[in-house]
């Protein structure tokens, strides 16, 4: 592509294609021309209107190289969308993360027919011949944020009202989320009003109504009417944003912007906050520019704000297909003048080659030195995404190891559960058991005590009798009792003088 960077030029004029109006932008200063022409050191801007263009979002494989990306992209676009394969639509592109989508590139893509290219822009260019670059409008905005206008990087709504088009466009942290034209610009807005009101009212008296008349004074009789269709127009705009809220995970939008290509007097922003519910306000923010007191066209400011930008602060959406000329010097026909020249020179006067040969030599070091600080930007650039990449791991990463203790802690809490509630059981039915069996022979138990040992599990019981043929015959009935369950262990039986009764240490095993 053969486009000049914008800050060498001496000017720049802006472009309205739909209404064919110009400002022309000399340093700070804004102005409105009729007298638009062509110049070379002149750089010009210009817009696509929302409803031109088909704006859409696909992924593609992180697997595909960067350079057969455009291809893999023109392919896919006119795969999804069902496009007619005869016509070579124009389609540029904007890359968005997705730090969910590890296997994928994500992308919002913006599709043009060439028809409406040449039907929009064939007026322009009969008279300024070129137009240095054509940017869709809602991408326009992102210079609200890298000049710092705006600062907060929630989720915003902007709204803008136009004679041939209204579009919607949401922003969230600083970047663009979602754009959609809406059936309300002042065309449809007549009509629609026409409607309403039930009489056929001049297009004329309509716009001046609208932008001379303020609706909490006025008592016209258009007054209900205009509040009604306001009315429709942000119940639409509610339905808009709760599409998007639900379909981009936001949880609100904290503030909406509305913008109208005149003066008028009424305060739209108000009406919004009741309808919406939304902190709004007007399109009054402070570029920066002088005027000679016109009302300037708020996308004419932002496409004078966009100029200003580094390249790396805006988005790479050019459709132009209207370039400048290329240099003297790097024509075909400059090369091949140039390089006869140099022949001659050098054929005849040895000083004049050596002084050719060296600002050769200087012109390639620049165009190393352009090349060098285009590549340093797109290594800033991946090293500033890699970065990303791994702070969102680290994140991961803690999450993950998270979820592993705390997986750990409810296994160990369950398994301490699940041995109370199986192994207590067992112990208390088995000392029963066993009670029961000691109070058929008269036998008292003095202590006992419990332990596992080698996964053995052995209840020591201490006995006390006054006869000890009955602690013999208790084990005896036990033993035959319990064959196959317990094991009966009974080493001796002590007889204490002092307590005239017998002593003996039972050991039971569970088998």
């Amino acid at each position: 592509m053969n486009e000049k960077s914008e800050h060498s030029f001496s000017s720049v004029v802006s472009i309205n294609p739909y209404k064919n109006t110009y400002i022309s932008g000399i340093s700070s200063f804004l102005s409105e021309t009729d007298s638009a022409q062509y110049s070379m050191e002149q750089y010009a801007i210009s817009y696509l209107n929302t409803k031109n263009f088909i704006n859409s979002q696909i992924s593609i494989s992180k697997n595909i190289p960067q350079e057969d990306l455009h291809d893999a992209i023109n392919n896919k676009v006119y795969d999804e969308l069902a496009l007619d394969q005869a016509v070579p639509y124009q389609i540029q592109f904007i890359e968005t993360f997705n730090s969910l989508d590890e296997d994928n590139r994500n992308f919002h893509v913006f599709i043009i027919d060439p028809l409406i290219m040449d039907e929009t822009f064939s007026h322009v260019v009969e008279k300024i011949k070129y137009i240095d670059a054509i940017i869709p409008a809602p991408l326009l905005l992102k210079s609200l944020y890298e000049k710092e206008i705006i600062e907060s990087s929630d989720a915003h709504c902007f709204i803008y009202f136009q004679e041939n088009d209204a579009f919607i466009t949401v922003y969230n942290e600083k970047e663009f989320l979602y754009t959609k034209s809406i059936n309300y610009s002042f065309l449809q807005m007549h009509e629609r009003f026409c409607e309403l009101y039930g009489e056929r009212v001049e297009y004329k008296s309509f716009i001046e109504f609208f932008c001379t008349h303020n609706l909490k004074e006025t008592d016209n009789d258009y007054k209900e009417y205009f509040i009604k269709l306001y009315k429709e127009i942000f119940a639409n705009v509610n339905d808009i944003l709760t599409y998007v809220k639900r379909a981009y995970e936001l949880e609100k939008i904290e503030h909406v912007y509305i913008g109208i290509q005149m003066l008028t007097v009424t305060k739209l922003d108000e009406m919004s906050e009741v309808e919406l519910g939304i902190k709004s306000s007007n399109f009054e923010f402070d570029y920066g520019f002088e005027s000679d007191g016109v009302f300037i066209d708020q996308l004419h400011s932002l496409m004078h704000i966009y100029t200003m930008l580094p390249a790396e602060e805006k988005y790479d959406c050019n459709f132009t297909t209207y370039h400048h000329p290329p240099k003297f010097m790097q024509r075909e026909s400059g090369k091949l003048i140039l390089l006869s020249v140099a022949s001659l020179i050098i054929a005849f006067i040895y000083p004049v080659t050596y002084w050719v040969l060296t600002y050769a030599q200087t012109l390639q070091y620049d165009l190393l030195v352009t090349e060098y600080s285009e590549l340093h930007n797109i290594k800033i650039t991946r090293e500033a995404t890699i970065k990303n990449r791994e702070a969102d791991k680290t994140k991961v990463v803690t999450l993950l190891n998270q979820e592993k203790k705390e997986y750990a802690e409810k296994k160990t809490t369950l398994v301490k559960i699940h041995d109370v509630k199986v192994n207590y059981p067992m112990k208390a039915k088995l000392l029963s058991l066993l009670t029961k069996d000691l109070n058929k022979f008269g036998i008292n138990i003095d202590s006992l005590a419990y332990k596992e040992d080698k996964k053995l599990k052995i209840f020591t019981l201490n006995l006390i009798s006054k006869k000890d043929k009955k602690i013999t015959e208790m084990v005896e009935y036990l033993t035959k009792t319990h064959d196959g369950v317990f094991n009966f262990s009974l080493e001796h039986i002590e007889f204490k003088k002092k307590s005239k009764k017998y002593f003996s240490e039972l050991k039971v095993s569970i088998l």
